[in-house]
């Protein structure tokens, strides 16, 4: 007699709990946790480097606000048919916490407001952005497990041990709900949990970029060009097994495939024109 054992990777019964008639979302807890995380650990590595620590304050302070709203403008202009056209309501704009904040558009305009800061104090961006280049996937890891809790950014059907259990939840008029209702118990879907292969990647870069910063002594500003570079290359190929509506380029590309692919080429070309920028250091003469 045979017994097979199915396993799965279970979402959360909800994403958001009411206390009073204030409504705590796991999202935005989950994004404030990987900031928190990511100011402490850059701030210790800034220090390690003879930085201010009030510097890295003063970053957060200027670049979280940015980050947000360039990450905003990013998702609402790549997926404007979600708040434009007719039976849509612009004003969905502004419910972030609603879910909706494009990667390429945070990193894009928070470090355009830290660069401004940096040169207004005068103090050295390369050594700024050496000390949170491995911090900001840490960052992004941890705000990815807000992606589980609202069900989202999945890729398709899977009967894998690590497929993610999708629940049909419901609010308290039994009306489905899948982003604020709790869950039934339902499962409408088993599907590819992409979210925890970006979550896992990106614990993986932090790593290698504390091994390749070491190994290759790189120059802060070049550490940051290989985050970015080692992201956007993780990113392109995870965003392949997402099957989340999304808005298509040349017929059915991803969009965040094709800005994926950009960036990463932007990276490298930027990597290896420093490189080559980089003093080199002359042999000493061989004697006879």
């Amino acid at each position: 007699m045979t017994t097979t054992v199915l396993a799965a990777i279970p979402s959360p019964p909800q994403g958001v709990w009411h206390l009073g008639g204030f409504p705590l979302r796991a999202y935005a807890l989950c994004i404030l946790t990987g900031v928190v995380v990511a100011y402490l650990w850059t701030k210790k590595r800034y220090q390690e480097r003879g930085g201010d620590p009030d510097v890295v304050m003063d970053a957060l302070l200027v670049g979280l606000p940015a980050g947000i709203i360039g990450a905003r403008a990013y998702h609402v202009l790549t997926d404007h048919q979600k708040y434009f056209g007719e039976g849509r309501n612009p004003a969905d704009i502004f419910k972030i916490t609603n879910g909706g904040l494009g990667i390429w558009g945070g990193i894009i305009v928070g470090s355009l407001a830290v660069y401004a800061l940096l040169k207004v104090k005068k103090v050295s961006v390369p050594m700024f952005a050496g000390a949170v280049a491995p911090a900001l996937p840490v960052a992004q890891a941890i705000g990815r497990l807000g992606n589980w809790f609202n069900q989202e950014i999945y890729g398709g059907p899977s009967d894998k041990p690590w497929a993610l259990e999708i629940y049909r939840r419901v609010d308290e008029n039994g009306y489905t709900d899948q982003l604020a209702g709790r869950s039934t118990g339902e499962v409408i879907a088993s599907v590819q949990p992409t979210f925890l292969y970006e979550l896992l990647f990106c614990l993986a870069l932090a790593a290698f970029l504390v091994w390749a910063e070491k190994r290759f002594s790189l120059e802060g500003h070049r550490l940051f060009m290989l985050y970015v570079a080692g992201y956007t290359l993780g990113r392109f190929f995870i965003e392949l097994l997402r099957t989340d509506e999304a808005t298509l380029v040349f017929g059915s590309i991803r969009i965040n495939s094709v800005v994926s692919a950009v960036i990463f080429l932007s990276a490298v070309a930027l990597l290896v024109w420093t490189g080559r920028k980089q003093p080199r250091v002359a042999a000493s003469p061989q004697r006879e």
